[in-house]
This record gives structure tokens, sequence and C-alpha cells, in this order.
């Protein structure tokens, strides 16, 4: 899962055709799409907080509390946070500000100690890597 060029999310999905998180099973896995729903939030905190806004962590919905239900795990939780409809209490809302919704991926400027990194050249052994190390240096 890739959020405009910032980084990624990588999902491991078994390779095992027979393994169960092909097969819908209530007890199992319920709203199997959820996984991709929060590593994308997951993100969009990352976003907000290195822009240094006050909200809620991703994980905590049992303080608020949001608990996993039956056949929707934590659908309302994420609905309410992407939303900023989480009651904090004295009539407030919390959740993620709808201005992550419209910034833009950082820069290279943007961070202290930059390094471009070339996928294609991927360090093949322990070597190669140590190697790498110390020219990204």
């Amino acid at each position: 899962m890739d959020l405009n060029g910032i980084g990624f999310s990588n999902i491991r999905l078994p390779n095992d055709s027979s393994s169960y998180i092909y097969t819908y099973n209530s007890y199992i896995n319920t709203f199997p799409e959820e996984v991709f729903i929060h590593e994308y939030l997951h993100s969009l905190e990352r976003i907000l907080k290195e822009r240094n806004y006050n909200i809620p962590a991703l994980h905590d919905n049992n303080l608020y509390g949001y608990t996993e239900q039956r056949l929707v795990g934590l659908k309302d939780w994420y609905q309410d946070y992407m939303t900023c409809n989480i009651d904090a209490g004295n009539g407030k809302k919390i959740g993620l500000d709808e201005i992550v919704y419209t910034l833009t991926p950082p820069a290279e400027s943007d961070f202290e100690y930059a390094i471009d990194v070339e996928f294609s050249k991927e360090p093949q052994n322990i070597i190669e890597e140590i190697k790498n190390f110390f020219k990204a240096v």
C-alpha cells in the first residue's frame, strides 16, 4: 500500500491457497479489509503527528470505548477516527484532522539526513549491505 510516494506498508499474504485467509469465516477473519484500512490509517496518523497535531493513537480505541465487534471488527472506530467524530468528553470531538486529506507528501528537504535508496540495487549479502551503509553515510 503506497500513500502518494510517502512510504508504504507491506502486507504479506500466504502463498498457500488453502490458508484460512482466503476463506471467509466470521470467527477468524472478521472484516478482512480491516488490515488494509488499518495500515492506511497509520500512514495518515504519522503525517499528522510529524506536523505536531494532537490526535489519538490509532491503537487507543479501548480508551475511547470502542471494542471489536463480531463481523465488523473496529469499523465504527475507524469511521469515527477518520471523520474526527470520537467523543472526547465535554462536547469535544477528536480524530484525524481533515487537513490530512489535503496535505502533500514531504520533500527530501523535509528530512535532516535524507538518503536516496535504490531499490533496484538491493544488497545480496551482509558484505554488500555494510558497503552500502558506509557509502550512504
